[in-house]
């Protein structure tokens, strides 16, 4: 029944068309922004603003625009408001290119960002325009588990063990899911001496004991938190660790011994801020967050800091030891994305199988 249940979940988002980011297919968007279109000129500082962003991302962007807009009128004189549009990564990726106006994106990875660019509205080279390559706060993937640990997990090896329920979401919609999978595949290349078919084969059982593929991360979370399903999450971790701030007495976090740099990434959008008037406010929203007020929000949210200074004074709340490599050992997010999540990569050979 589980099996059937998965295939008929997968035919009804194949059936949507796989499209262009790590997640792209279509879904309904939670947040709908599409009427924010009245030009404002660089003269005026009163502005508004809409950043279309990922799932996970909800309480850090709540906290940072409450400061950006005291930031915006010291600085300006003006006032600003900023609408936020969050969903799975690809999925939003995908409405910023077929109409929904952002005058900045906030995505889970680099590949969704060019996503939009390819659509023809961000500029070639949106990647150097701010710090560390556009990634002002970076996070890593991790275990949410049920208190005590019931099912003994503690790294990558022990979720294909047989009555082991994992939820994690959907490659084809959630960027990050995209950084869950190619966190596996880089625990089994290493385990199993970069063999190809059996670190495919490996990844293939951790996702024959999946339950359910969420279109997004904060979905999954839903579904592991509050429904009460599966018996380990594969997570952001900061969305791990917004589970415990809220159930402390109910999970419990398990750092793999490998994961992954996750880095995401954020860009002005320039064909929708020329038409609207408002780059000198997107720009100044996004390099805001690389101000050391901007980088602590970023911390109490349990995302980490891209100021390694900043960083190191959430040691006690992060593991700033653990192995993590980064998309750079799969050749960066293109070849990542051919090899993995395109219409018939290894994703759906092993999950269609």
């Amino acid at each position: 029944m589980k099996k059937r249940i998965l295939s008929l979940f997968l035919s009804a988002v194949f059936a949507a068309g796989a499209l262009t980011g790590c997640g792209s297919e279509a879904t309904s968007t939670e947040t709908a922004v599409q009427d924010n279109t009245q030009a404002q000129t660089e003269e005026s500082k009163d502005v508004t603003l809409t950043n279309v962003s990922y799932d996970p991302t909800r309480e850090l962007y709540a906290a940072y625009n409450e400061v950006f807009k005291k930031h915006w009128q010291e600085k300006t004189g003006g006032s600003v408001e900023i609408t936020q549009s969050h969903g799975g990564s690809g999925k939003q990726a995908l409405e910023v290119a077929n109409g929904l106006e952002a005058d900045v994106v906030t995505l889970a990875l680099e590949y969704d960002v060019n996503a939009v660019k390819n659509a023809g509205l961000i500029e070639d080279g949106w990647v150097n325009e701010f710090d560390k390559n556009s990634s002002p706060y970076t996070s890593t993937i991790v275990f949410l588990v049920r208190k005590g640990n019931p099912k003994d997990i503690h790294d990558w090896d022990d979720l294909i063990k047989d009555g082991v329920g994992v939820i994690t979401p959907n490659p084809k919609t959630s960027g990050g899911a995209c950084w869950n999978y190619l966190a596996a595949w880089a625990f089994a290349q290493k385990k199993l001496g970069y063999d190809e078919e059996q670190t495919k084969e490996f990844v293939k059982n951790i996702y024959k004991n999946v339950l359910v593929l969420d279109s997004g991360a904060r979905g999954a979370t839903t579904t592991f938190v509050e429904n009460g399903q599966g018996d380990v999450l594969i997570a952001w971790e900061n969305e791990a660790f917004l589970s415990i701030k809220d159930y402390p007495d109910d999970y419990e976090i398990v750092v793999p011994s490998l994961s992954i740099l996750a880095q995401p990434s954020v860009a002005v959008v320039d064909k929708v801020v020329d038409k609207r008037g408002t780059r000198e406010a997107a720009t100044e929203y996004l390099s805001y967050l690389y101000s050391d007020e901007a980088q602590k929000i970023a911390g109490d949210n349990f995302y980490r800091p891209s100021n390694p200074d900043i960083l190191k004074e959430y040691a006690d709340v992060f593991d700033l030891n653990v192995d993590l490599v980064s998309i750079d050992d799969f050749g960066g997010w293109d070849a990542a994305h051919e090899k993995h999540f395109d219409d018939g990569g290894i994703f759906d050979q092993i999950y269609e199988n």
